[in-house]
């Protein structure tokens, strides 16, 4: 009986906080206007879109517009990269190493369009394979997966070798195809082998998500657990992997967040 008495006590209790809850918060919205959760400063900041979707947008940095490699980009050692401009676009140069921008970045927007070569050679992994690289350290990776057979999370679209894509949009050999990425830097806290905030990775493959905010498990990796090579690192250049085909490279440009 007392436990009977003991339950039926706190089901009032509970129904009366309740209830004077929801009064307080009525009482609160009764004595408001809408002015009270209107906010006017600072404003919104214009910025002027491009005229179509890939366009760079008014506050972008162009990284590459079909003209000039040496103002934004230089080779590993910092030098002037021995890839070529041919036709408006950035080819790779087998043997001649990555490429990167000689600025830094942390969190940003990047759009950047690409293409393998229109001949096929090779497959799997050796078939129009490059990569881009997010603070020199997280690879998105680039390749002919057009009828190409390799594994899920070293196609294109993946994050190499720890998220497979969504779905396989890859366009013919030899066409242009796009990523549009969205990427929020990590965050470390005192131990620098661990992240306090994760890099997280959003990556549109020819218009279609494909990467949806996934968290990255640490850094890319060819071989090994990504989680032991985290190092606590600051802003990185954008890298464009040599993996020995002539992958090319047109409309780079960037926004930072």
């Amino acid at each position: 009986m007392k436990r009977f008495f003991f339950i039926l006590l706190t089901f009032t209790f509970v129904q009366f906080w309740a209830t004077a809850q929801q009064q307080t918060q009525k009482t609160t919205n009764d004595r408001m206007v809408p002015e009270m959760t209107e906010i006017w400063e600072p404003e919104v900041t214009i910025v002027q879109p491009g005229i179509r979707d890939a366009d760079p947008p008014s506050d972008a940095i162009i990284l590459f517009d079909g003209s000039d490699i040496n103002k934004e980009w230089e080779d590993a050692q910092g030098n002037p990269t021995k890839w070529l401009i041919q036709d408006g676009a950035l080819v790779c140069v087998r043997g001649s190493g990555i490429i990167k921008t000689k600025r830094k970045f942390e969190s940003c927007q990047l759009h950047i369009e690409w293409r393998t070569p229109a001949e096929v050679q090779g497959e799997s992994q050796g078939r129009g394979n490059s990569g881009v690289f997010l603070q020199e350290l997280y690879e998105v990776q680039v390749l002919d997966s057009y009828d190409n057979r390799t594994y899920r999370e070293g196609q294109a679209g993946s994050i190499y070798k720890q998220y497979a894509p969504l779905v396989n949009v890859s366009k013919k050999p030899g066409e242009w195809q796009s990523y549009d990425i969205i990427y929020t830097a990590p965050i470390f806290g005192k131990d620098s082998t661990t992240y306090l905030v994760p890099p997280r990775i959003t990556v549109f493959h020819n218009g279609v998500l494909i990467q949806n905010n996934v968290t990255l498990r640490g850094p890319t990796v060819y071989i090994g657990i990504p989680e032991y090579f985290i190092k606590t690192h600051g802003a990185g250049s954008l890298v464009l992997q040599d993996h020995g085909n002539p992958v090319a490279f047109r409309n780079i440009w960037i926004r930072e967040l």
